[in-house]
């Protein structure tokens, strides 16, 4: 492949992903990272992307389908009764490991002091705990990538590679029978990474993500202790669930969780 393909290719890509690894890079293209390296450099000179540390971004996002705050505007009620309802599921003085998701970010707020140690690679939880001093927050490396509110990269993956906790929260894009998605290629390896490091793995997921596929396939079920969802998830789907032996938690709608308080 020539290099001005690969760099057509890797542009492409970035423009989809909006980052990626080095090594993610070198796969997609079939080449080595140092050819890689060189191609970012062109790229950059170019002002097509810009270089990280460990990888490249693009500079011209095409969408603001990832930034925080347009995820965390859609399905307000449904993640915060989510976020309710998955809060009840963790024990005082447990370890967390949360994830960058938004309705994940719902659970960091109904959590009050249950949790003895948070550990996430999401800024806006990060800041959500920074007054506390209820809880200790261990927040991962990485590089700051501000649209999504995450630290993203090979330290990010690093971090939850060496942490252990009892509970790990975590979201996705979709949700099917044979297994869970996400839609940004940046976030899996961290993500699987998260699981890996925590004793019970949790998803929260509102009911637009079921019988949902995205670009990238993050795990099966053999992993995944629970799912927490809302009261519109589809039946047959959560029925399937936990005939797999997962704990499917179905939060009540947002007035009937607003009467019990």
């Amino acid at each position: 492949m020539q290099s001005e393909e690969r760099q057509s290719r890797i542009e492409a890509y970035l423009q989809e992903a909006e980052f990626a690894s080095l090594d993610e890079l070198a796969r997609r293209v079939g080449t080595s990272v140092s050819t890689v390296r060189r191609d970012l450099s062109q790229l950059e000179r170019a002002g097509k992307a810009r270089r990280t540390h460990g990888g490249a971004r693009t500079l011209q996002p095409r969408t603001d389908e990832f930034v925080f705050n347009v995820r965390d505007s859609r399905q307000v009620d449904e993640k915060e009764t989510i976020g309710a309802a998955c809060a009840e599921l963790i024990q005082p003085g447990q370890n967390i490991i949360i994830d960058s998701g938004t309705t994940c970010y719902h659970v960091a707020r109904n959590l009050g002091d249950r949790a003895a140690q948070v550990i996430t690679n999401s800024l806006p939880v990060a800041n959500l705990f920074s007054g506390s001093s209820r809880q200790e927050v261990l927040v991962s490396g990485g590089i700051i990538y501000p649209r999504l509110g995450v630290l993203v990269g090979p330290h990010a993956v690093e971090t939850f590679s060496r942490v252990h906790a009892d509970v790990a929260i975590l979201s996705g894009s979709g949700i099917c029978e044979e297994g869970v998605y996400n839609s940004h290629a940046l976030l899996v390896d961290i993500q699987r990474a998260m699981m890996a490091g925590a004793a019970k793995v949790i998803f929260c997921l509102d009911h637009m993500k079921f019988n949902r596929r995205s670009t990238f396939f993050l795990s099966d079920f053999e992993p995944i202790d629970a799912v927490v969802t809302d009261a519109q998830a589809p039946e047959p789907l959560v029925n399937a669930l936990r005939a797999k032996g997962i704990d499917v938690v179905v939060a009540p709608p947002a007035a009937t969780a607003a009467a019990a308080r």
